[in-house]
């Protein structure tokens, strides 16, 4: 799962390179690969690679030229063999983006041919192509591949519609573990290396291929034979060196979750084995065919970790491991589809996570992120979730919240009007007809009309899949009936929007009479029965926010210690967006806070809280009103701090239910970091000092993040200066990276600028550079200081860190709120955006949430203010 966005401009094309039609979307049909053997040298401790790489083709018709892809290779040899004989070629990479002509000495005949290389390269520095990292005293190699980075580590036809076998053969140091897709087969000694072979895969295309190379620890399980699969799936936990102790967590909940989705594809896991990689910079996972990695935060926990960091576990295990049905046992034809693997995956991760251990409570999280999904698909620049690419370089735009949480959202609504069993039905019959094969969202629509017998469910799926926006749909009583008229939402500064309409699966609850209907005009009606709060989007699976009269929404609001949490998280939503509109008073905000504090649910409880920090943390809010705001946070949530209890030593909380937890965690960080509480912060320095001082149980990891920060804001260069040594001297992947977002968001610019000093520490990885800009940035005293560095650095920081954090990079500056410092951001960015050729998009979008906060700042900041100063 990852969030990683790219665009790409035609100034990457060398003139020479367009006047040659290089093909930079799909490759030529010339040929088509049938086979891969990869034989690769990977020893972590060097700084570059070797390989040797046979792809067997089917040559369609003799050529002297054949297009391909690789990327920073350093090809000493190219040939061809067809018919016997052998054939030389110059091998010449024509793009940056990893394009190759292969020229050959004569032509290549039409038939079978194999193409070779001898080549040798550079490891990356994160997490794409082949990549290596420090990790204590030690190196260790991993791969991340999608979306076009295969090409980085071996000559391919780097497209998903190819799913050949691979032969995979590493020689690596003899002390090194080496993992790849196949199930190892054997070893040879291969002068001071050792030479591993693996059982041919099943066919993949290049994105989903593999390796690991290192030190590694493991431990090794199995998952349990189900009805699906009657024999036992070999099972490993891998990660760096010292971490063993925090790995049998993973080994033992991971069977669980391979069964639950076994049964509801009603088949096996489609590949002979399963291992299950830590990486230190993933920064998400990736669902390799029975390798998947992720980042060491989401595999390596234990029992004591925080509530959320287990639901991260569960939810994005059950996400890759979805994937291993729903993308590598089929696959996209072409990347235009690939938002329907991660859209399918997000809503399944959820759904599984929530049957695996239902007491956390994970399954509302979809909700939550499609809430979020809902804020960039507001923006007037954006994309639908479907759209064609007819570029390499704009594959990555679809890597974003509108696939993930928008994507999830509107597979969740179209489960929820079909029927649990029909939508699975559908599921089983896509998978069935398509297996070990590719297919496109149109073949996944039709399996899903067929179950469903309704051609409708095609029509409202696709008008939200391949329409831009968030739909609002403002409902009014009219006697018995409700009014509904829909359209797409714009906020304050927005402009207009185009007209757009949806056929909206909407559902909604009267005094729980429950009543559905298909919104398929910009206005319609529909008869409702019962008494009581009209909640709109009724289990709040829909996607689409929605407006109500005075009335409504008062007794909405009333009703918000009785409401469902995902009713209640999408009426936060809805009330927020009608106030960013320009409707609702910034007075119904607090009473809505105030309201649902009540909630049972942790997220429903904080939303309203969050938000209105929110408003300080972006500087919406100021003088009087700011200092208001910190008495209306502390008013409504440190009461329920207390009555559930505070106290940060390790476990002192271990009884209470998870959801409680993490309430508790999510109350401290707004009553310490945002509200200023000098109680419960001085509770949390404390405990930061003695567990810095080597008392391990005097701070549970839940509250490690907050009470760090509370450590560095209160004690300045020294405190930062202490902690910074001791991050980048640690091999805790969960302790270094909140140590280091403690230091970058202390608010203190003597730290800050310290901080940006450190940026060229050796020491520091691609993933922490980005943080420490972000963390600078988002905080209102030091923001100068991020935004200057970045808007300086944007070019030498995208190519020290590594490509894909482009898309994170350029969104940092969303934390802005001001119309002229929109101007003053686009003039500086957006030249460097477009000679470096990658995330255009993502900076006008970043751009435009700038304006936009500076355009509501400017027509309600006065409003806003007063409604916290009295």
């Amino acid at each position: 799962m990852r969030n990683l966005l790219f665009g790409v401009s035609a100034l990457l094309i060398p003139a020479a390179a367009q006047a040659q039609n290089v093909p930079t979307g799909r490759l030529p049909d010339t040929a088509t690969p049938v086979a891969y053997r990869l034989d690769l040298a990977v020893d972590p401790e060097k700084p570059r690679f070797s390989g040797h790489t046979e792809i067997d083709v089917e040559v369609k018709a003799a050529t002297r030229t054949l297009f391909l892809h690789g990327r920073d290779l350093k090809v000493s040899k190219a040939w061809a063999k067809a018919g016997g004989s052998t054939i030389a070629a110059t091998y010449t990479q024509v793009h940056q983006l990893g394009v190759v002509r292969l020229d050959f000495a004569r032509p290549l005949p039409a038939g079978k041919a194999t193409l070779a290389f001898d080549y040798d390269a550079a490891f990356g520095d994160g997490a794409a192509g082949l990549y290596r990292i420090k990790v204590g005293d030690r190196y260790y190699a991993w791969t991340q591949f999608e979306s076009i980075d295969a090409r980085a580590a071996f000559p391919s036809f780097d497209e998903p519609g190819f799913k050949t076998p691979f032969t995979v053969t590493l020689t690596t140091p003899a002390d090194d573990v080496a993992i790849s897709n196949g199930a190892e087969t054997g070893t040879a000694k291969a002068g001071g290396m050792v030479r591993h072979t693996y059982s041919v895969t099943e066919k993949l295309p290049t994105y989903l291929v593999a390796f690991a190379v290192g030190p590694f620890d493991v431990v090794e399980g199995t998952v349990p034979a189900t009805p699906q699969r009657p024999t036992p799936l070999p099972l490993r936990i891998v990660a760096t060196k010292g971490q063993k102790d925090k790995m049998a967590y993973a080994l033992r909940e991971t069977p669980r979750i391979v069964q639950l989705l076994e049964n509801y594809f009603g088949s096996a896991f489609p590949f002979p084995k399963l291992d299950q990689i830590a990486s230190p910079v993933m920064g998400g996972a990736m669902e390799n065919a029975g390798a998947v990695v992720y980042d060491d935060t989401l595999l390596i926990l234990d029992d004591a970790s925080p509530t959320r960091q287990k639901q991260n576990f569960g939810m994005v295990v059950a996400h890759e491991l979805g994937h291993q049905w729903f993308g590598d046992l089929v696959t996209p034809a072409w990347w235009d589809d690939i938002w329907l693997n991660e859209s399918f995956a997000n809503w399944i991760g959820y759904r599984i996570a929530d049957e695996w251990r239902p007491e956390l409570n994970i399954g509302v999280g979809a909700i939550d992120e499609a809430l979020s999904a809902m804020d960039i698909d507001a923006l007037k620049v954006g994309r639908p979730i479907r759209e064609p690419i007819e570029d390499s370089g704009e594959i990555d735009s679809a890597f974003d919240a509108i696939t993930y949480g928008k994507g999830g959202q509107v597979v969740a609504m179209v489960e929820s009007y079909m029927g649990r069993d029909t939508f699975q039905k559908g599921v089983q019959l896509h998978l069935s007809r398509h297996a070990r094969g590719n297919a496109t969202a149109d073949d996944f629509f039709g399996s899903l009309a067929e179950a469903a017998g309704d051609p409708r469910i095609v029509t409202s799926m696709k008008g939200f899949v391949d329409q831009q926006g968030v739909p609002v749909v403002d409902v009014r009583r009219a006697g018995n009936d409700l009014a509904l008229s829909q359209k797409r939402y714009a906020a304050i500064g927005a402009g207009e929007v185009p007209a757009t309409t949806w056929t909206i699966p909407f559902c909604v609850d009267n005094g729980g009479e429950k009543g559905c209907t298909l919104i398929d005009q910009p206005q319609g009606r529909m008869t409702i029965k019962g008494a009581g709060p009209l909640v709109p989007n009724a289990g709040g699976n829909g996607y689409y926010r929605f407006d109500l009269g005075d009335a409504d929404w008062s007794a909405l609001i009333a009703a918000a210690p009785r409401l469902p949490s995902g009713e209640a998280l999408a009426a936060i939503d809805s009330l927020w967006a009608s106030f960013r509109a320009g409707h609702a008073a910034p007075a119904r905000l607090v009473e809505a806070a105030k309201a649902f504090v009540a909630n049972p649910d942790s997220n429903a409880a904080v939303s309203g809280g969050s938000r209105l920090a929110e408003l300080d943390r972006r500087g919406v809010v100021s003088g009087k009103g700011r200092d208001g705001l910190h008495r209306t946070l502390l008013a409504t949530y440190l009461p329920k701090l207390a009555a559930i209890g505070f106290d940060p030593a390790r476990g002192a909380h271990a009884k209470d239910s998870p959801d409680v937890q993490k309430l508790r965690t999510d109350l401290v960080t707004l009553v310490t970091r945002d509200a200023h509480d000098r109680s419960a912060r001085a509770k949390l320095a404390a405990a930061a000092t003695a567990y810095l001082g080597g008392n391990a149980d005097a701070l549970d990891p839940a509250f490690l993040g907050t009470a760090l920060r509370v450590q560095v804001e209160d004690g300045g260069a020294p405190v930062a200066e202490s902690l910074f040594e001791r991050a980048m001297g640690s091999t805790d992947a969960y302790f270094r990276g909140r140590a280091v977002i403690a230091i970058a968001a202390s608010g203190r610019p003597e730290v800050a600028n310290w901080l940006i000093g450190k940026m060229g520490d050796q020491r520091l990885r691609s993933s922490e550079k980005v943080s420490i800009v972000n963390g600078i940035t988002a905080t209102l005293p030091t923001q100068p200081i991020g935004v200057d560095y970045l808007t300086a650095n944007f070019e030498k920081l995208a190519r020290e860190t590594n490509l894909t954090s482009v898309n994170s990079m350029l969104s940092i500056p969303s934390a802005v709120c001001s119309v002229e410092q929109a101007g003053v951001l686009e003039a500086a960015l957006k030249p460097q955006v477009a000679a470096f050729g990658r995330g255009a998009l993502t900076l006008d979008r970043t751009i435009e949430k700038v304006r936009s906060c500076g355009a509501l700042k400017a027509a309600r900041g006065k409003e806003i203010d007063a409604a916290f100063a009295g």
